[in-house]
């Protein structure tokens, strides 16, 4: 019987210059030797969010995109900073548990490496024309095993969009290239950051890429 482990908050944290704006991010260990450095977009206040909108918005807008897609949560603050910063207007919000207003959705299932168990992605079938023969970028806060992002690809594709870039404030680890296939070709972020294994004395140690 596989028993399940309690992510755990340690007292370690992981300095990160997010394309000048330095933070520092909690190492959180998810597995008993996996820990990783956590941000929670929605808690670094409000100038950190504009800061990477309009840090991702330049290098996005050389793919001239039309509209923006983000994933809930933590992808909803990021698309509409980015939104603003490009002079759009117009985003949507892929969806991760059915809303009453969702009469039918397109569906998408992923794996996340901060959540447990599988989820999905909806689409309001309402905001279809919203991106079909439009071209789009697609935000996130960070990505890890890659699974969110691709599977918010495959939605926006699924519906009739052109993905002409990614863009993420972090990306972490390696995973992400390989679940990505050619789109990570796609991928802008505006800083990397490692995962982390146990190390002398208790403490976490950044982990080889790729491993």
């Amino acid at each position: 019987m596989t028993q399940s482990f309690a992510p755990v908050v340690t007292e370690q944290a992981h300095a990160v210059s997010v394309a000048g704006f330095t933070v520092e991010l909690p190492l959180v260990a998810i597995k008993p030797d996996l820990a990783i450095s956590l941000m929670m977009v929605i808690d670094l206040g409000v100038r950190f969010g504009e800061h990477c909108g309009k840090a991702l918005a330049d290098r996005l807008s050389p793919m001239e995109p039309d509209i923006v897609v983000g994933a809930a949560t933590l992808g909803i603050p990021v698309a509409i900073e980015v939104t603003r910063a490009l002079g759009l207007d117009r985003y949507v919000i892929l969806q991760k548990s059915p809303k009453v207003h969702l009469g039918s959705a397109l569906e998408q299932k992923i794996t996340s490496i901060t959540s447990k168990g599988e989820q999905r992605l909806l689409l309001d079938d309402r905001a279809v024309p919203l991106l079909k023969g439009r071209r789009v970028v697609v935000v996130d806060d960070v990505v890890a095993s890659g699974s969110s992002l691709r599977g918010s690809v495959d939605l926006v594709r699924k519906a009739g969009g052109n993905v002409v870039g990614l863009g993420v404030i972090l990306t972490e680890g390696r995973e992400w290239e390989s679940a990505l296939g050619s789109d990570a070709a796609l991928v802008q972020s505006l800083a990397h950051i490692p995962q982390f294994g146990p190390g002398e004395n208790g403490r976490w140690v950044a982990r080889p890429e790729g491993l």
